[in-house]
């Protein structure tokens, strides 16, 4: 199917369409392997980050870091996946 035809069919769908650049760019994209379209696609969506999103990865970040110094410290152990597992089994979210 010829990209012309997608967009026709796209169109017939009420789908909205891009400009004609941004369809050459997704050809091209599409054509990438899979490993080079999955981080394209990453740093697609990370650009649209919202401030609320950026903050959210501060704070995970910030966590992940104060248990990395917590484990370094001794406060906290690690333990397997296992076993993490099994602690949790049946608990909810």
């Amino acid at each position: 199917m010829v990209m012309r035809d997608v967009l026709q069919c796209m169109i017939a769908k009420g789908a909205t369409v891009m400009s004609k650049n941004g369809a050459q760019v997704l050809e091209k994209a599409l054509a990438l392997p899979p490993n080079e379209r999955a981080e394209l696609a990453d740093r697609l969506l990370s650009s649209l980050g919202t401030g609320r999103q950026r903050k959210m990865d501060e704070l995970w970040a910030e966590e992940a870091e104060g248990r990395v110094d917590a484990f370094e410290r001794g406060e906290i152990r690690a333990v397997s996946a296992k076993e993490a597992f099994e602690t949790n089994k049946g608990a909810k979210p």
